[in-house]
């Protein structure tokens, strides 16, 4: 039986994109790679490993939403900072004491 990797990052979490550095917010978590293979070699800007986790994160600042490999994220250090996003009430309970709790669970 292969071993489920480990995901660094919580739902929750806010976390900040390394290369292009937006913030965003963790909404659910894939332990590999599970979104459309043509996506993946079509869009990708590098090969991302799809054996690790990968994130789908609400974008501060903007109406959109992200699917985005592990090594490409890195804790935000603006983790009090409110994340604005219109879908943020879709997945999070109103931010109390600098963190999101899930509306319900995802996975």
């Amino acid at each position: 039986m292969a071993k489920v990797p480990q995901a660094r990052f919580a739902i929750g979490q806010v976390v900040q994109h390394r290369i292009l550095g937006y913030r965003g917010l963790v909404f659910d978590v894939d332990p590999v790679y599970a979104c459309d293979p043509g996506w993946y070699e079509s869009l990708a800007r590098d090969t991302a490993p799809k054996d690790r986790p990968w994130y789908h994160v609400l974008v501060d600042g903007t109406e959109h939403v992200t699917y985005v490999a592990e090594r490409h994220l890195e804790l935000s250090g603006d983790v009090d900072e409110e994340i604005d996003n219109p879908l943020l009430e879709d997945f999070f309970l109103p931010q109390q004491s600098g963190g999101y709790t899930p509306r319900l669970s995802l996975n």
